[in-house]
């Protein structure tokens, strides 16, 4: 009996191990979606740092030393005054005695919001709210702390702290759909990445700000149904619409000018910057000097970016770098860039490498800052005091990411000790860094490190995330390399069925990106479809599928010349490589080279469409989420840097269009789009249904009611991965 009840028992644990393969719900509801520490800013005395409790009802302080809490600067159950049942942000004045408290934020684009705020008085324990006349966009302290400036409705607005709040505007011309000040319009704000364009001069007597003209884009609009998760009750019966300014390729931009305030006088300037009318104006930013305001632009192409100092009440402007590039401008040049007191830290693949150089504010350049034959990822900050630079690298591999610090004499310094990736905040001073660590088996490991690398606290570990995926029959994940016809080596990443049999033949799916600069196959936990560890990908596995990824010719890691080798033909070199990926594949002994699917979401969408017509008839399945089909479609920054105007590249333009290849497109073929995507708009999937109707191409359509471009609310997302999953089930299985 004895030996029975234990075999029964291990008979029973057997099955309950089987039994523990993940669900699309739990995929879809984040259960096994590793944890980070987010929000972490720190002080002034760069020994303590201050983040949201969990609850969002408290702000708390820790040491650096310890990473121990230490304080509550903020209680919502304390305050005197009105009562807040919680918040969704904050930000300290230059002082540090107040702080201005976010609520009931409202997203707005991608990193637009709108938000009621409420200052704080540390020292009284008071909170009273910033305006009373609406919610409030993107507000900033005066570097003297008694005044804050923010937009409303197109408009910017001064509260003056020490004249009892009194609120003041600043701009009256901002109007919807016609004149914006002070932030940045759709265009600007999706690629250039940035949701403020005012700043204060450093005296606080001045603001400048960025005015934008769309008066000349055209609109788009796209209709909005009653739906569910949220319900708009006013289209019950009748749909509505949205309506907003969206430049396409080739088409009229906002026209952009720069402009100060001067707060004392309240005399309005227009500054005199050398700029075309098609022009950008990426970013601006004061100096220390109040009378050195930095301007940056870039040309139409964005292949040439200048930096000007401008002199906010003469308005001259003087150029004081110039950075070229034959193809275009990397973003980070402009996103990324230090401006210190003395110094700008710049960005540049002028040598074929993303690299840092340091110049004067007269625009000397006075050092190359890193060098040799790694891209540096991160610009992470420089000290002044002693000219050391903190930044992150591939350190010559693409797959990794290294904290590194080097010194005015050029003398390097490896401070993450972990192989895989690392991202490094650190505090004010330098003299510590909070590091996230991971790489392909590890989830988020968040430690405290002294300015030489030692750690000195843990903070996470995601220990209790290992422990529910030991239940798990998780995929391997395993890294390979194979050159393409062309001679070209390419990265890629592979998880196998756990009860994988070599003698066995497997079908695969491809999961890929394959956006310009972007990277899937990095040795980092969030890897795989969903960036939750692979946890999507296994599914497939325990369904005896090879999960396979693969970044071709455009990505980044690998520097200037394999990112922006797709230059004028994005989308065809992408495409062949993702073909010779699946014929490598194809070639191995355990695959099934005749059940070989691809899928990807965005540009990934795009690559799975321009895949599947490139004419090999390798991938026999495929599902394209949000995908563009044609560059024509989508907005002017992002296609004019890769693809100038269709005027200039109408060859280029029709030999990258998914559209002009549907005749060809082989496989069955299953396309995704949400009917309120402001950024790749139904139009693509509508025009492309269209063309493979015209070619007589079978293919199935799911389309999602008043979704954006991440497609999600109430059960949206499981619903979608389900529907991927019985899609490749259905004709590769």
């Amino acid at each position: 009996m004895k030996r029975l009840l234990v075999i029964c028992c291990a008979l029973i644990v057997c099955l309950w191990a089987q039994a523990q393969y993940v669900s699309m719900k739990e995929i879809a509801s984040g259960k096994y979606r590793e944890k980070g520490v987010y929000g972490l800013n720190s002080m002034k005395d760069g020994e303590h740092y201050t983040r949201l409790s969990d609850d969002h009802k408290q702000i708390l302080r820790y040491a650096f030393k310890t990473g121990k809490q230490v304080d509550v600067l903020f209680d919502v159950e304390k305050v005197r005054g009105e009562k807040l049942d919680y918040i969704d942000g904050y930000i300290f004045s230059p002082d540090e005695q107040l702080i201005l408290l976010r609520t009931q934020t409202k997203s707005v684009y991608r990193h637009s919001y709108t938000a009621e705020h409420y200052i704080y008085n540390m020292k009284n324990n008071k909170m009273e709210p910033l305006s009373t006349a609406g919610p409030q966009q993107v507000p900033l302290f005066s570097p003297d702390g008694t005044q804050i400036a923010f937009v409303r409705k197109n408009n910017i607005y001064l509260v003056k702290l020490l004249f009892d709040n009194a609120e003041s505007q600043v701009t009256k011309d901002g109007e919807f759909n016609r004149v914006i000040n002070g932030i940045p319009d759709w265009v600007y704000e999706e690629e250039f990445a940035y949701n403020r364009a005012f700043t204060f001069s450093a005296d606080s007597k001045m603001i400048a700000y960025v005015r934008f003209d769309e008066s000349a884009v055209q609109t788009y609009n796209f209709p909005l149904y009653r739906g569910q998760y949220p319900a708009h009750e006013g289209f019950a019966d009748y749909p509505g619409s949205y309506s907003y300014k969206y430049p396409k390729a080739g088409y009229a931009n906002s026209k952009v000018s720069v402009h100060t305030f001067d707060i004392k006088s309240q005399v309005t300037r227009k500054v005199d910057v050398p700029l075309g009318e098609e022009d950008y104006i990426p970013r601006i930013r004061f100096t220390s000097d109040p009378d050195k305001l930095a301007i940056v632009t870039l040309n139409r192409h964005q292949n040439k970016m200048d930096v000007y100092m401008a002199n906010p009440r003469s308005l001259v402007c003087k150029l004081t770098i110039r950075d070229e590039d034959s193809r275009y401008i990397n973003e980070s040049a402009y996103g990324e860039m230090g401006i210190y007191n003395d110094h700008i830290v710049l960005m540049s693949e002028r040598d074929g490498y993303n690299h840092l150089y340091l110049y004067n504010l007269s625009g000397q350049l006075l050092r190359q800052i890193t060098k040799g034959k790694e891209v540096v990822r991160d610009f992470l900050g420089y000290n002044e005091a002693t000219g050391d630079c903190y930044y992150t690298t591939t350190d010559g591999n693409p797959l990794q990411s290294i904290v590194y610090k080097i010194d005015a004499k050029g003398r390097k310094t490896k401070l993450s000790q972990r192989e895989g990736t690392n991202r490094a905040v650190f505090s004010a001073g330098f003299k510590f860094f909070i590091n996230t660590f991971s790489d392909v088996n590890t989830p988020a490991i968040v430690t405290i490190h002294d300015n030489k690398g030692k750690e000195v606290a843990k903070l996470l570990d995601n220990e209790d995330l290992k422990n529910r995926l030991v239940a798990l029959k998780l995929p391997k994940k395993e890294f390979f390399k194979f050159q393409t016809s062309e001679g070209i080596e390419l990265n890629g990443v592979m998880m196998k069925p756990v009860d994988f049999d070599p003698s066995k033949k497997y079908p695969v799916i491809f999961h890929q990106y394959s956006g310009p600069g972007s990277q899937k196959v990095l040795n980092q936990w969030r890897i795989g479809a969903t960036s939750d560890g692979g946890v999507f990908e296994s599914y497939f596995c325990n369904q005896g599928f090879i999960m396979v990824c693969v970044d071709g010719r455009g990505t980044g890691g690998r520097g200037a010349d394999f990112e922006k080798c797709t230059y004028l033909q994005l989308g065809v070199r992408e495409a062949k490589d993702q073909v010779e990926a699946a014929k490598y594949m194809a070639s191995l002994p355990y695959v099934d080279g005749n059940r070989i699917g691809i899928w990807g979401w965005s540009f990934g969408g795009y690559m799975t469409l321009m895949s599947m017509s490139e004419g090999s008839g390798i991938f026999k399945a495929g599902v394209a989420v949000a995908a563009p089909t044609d560059w024509r479609f989508y907005d002017s920054v992002y296609t004019e840097r890769f693809m100038r105007t269709p005027k200039e590249n109408k060859e280029g333009y029709d030999m990258t269009s998914a559209i002009s290849r549907a005749g060809k497109m082989a496989g069955e073929l299953l396309l995704i789009h949400g009917t309120a995507d402001d950024n790749v708009h139904y139009q693509n999937m509508a025009e492309y249904t269209e063309a493979l109707v015209q070619a007589g191409i079978p293919y199935r359509s799911l389309v999602y009611t008043n979704r954006d471009h991440f497609i999600r609310g109430g059960n949206t997302t499981a619903h979608l991965y389900e529907q991927v999953a019985r899609h490749f089930l259905t004709y590769l299985k």
